[in-house]
């Protein structure tokens, strides 16, 4: 089974599907950060950032297996 990917056109250029998941997947993590931020979740490890990181990838891996 095949999927037909779709391309996004911006100014007659032809973008990938991919920039267009992680463009999705950037604004659902700034998005999810003032929670983050309320529930402390900066306090849970010991480099927050490579955690926030991670949360993102994670994000962009759900985006592309599900769309």
């Amino acid at each position: 089974m095949t999927h037909a990917f779709s391309e996004l056109v911006i100014g007659g250029v032809f973008v990938s599907p991919f920039v267009a998941y992680a463009v999705a997947s950037l604004v659902i993590f700034l998005a999810l950060r003032p929670i983050l931020r309320l529930i402390r979740f900066a306090q849970w490890f010991s480099h927050p950032s490579v955690a926030e990181l991670s949360l993102y990838v994670a994000i962009l891996g759900l985006l592309t297996v599900v769309l």
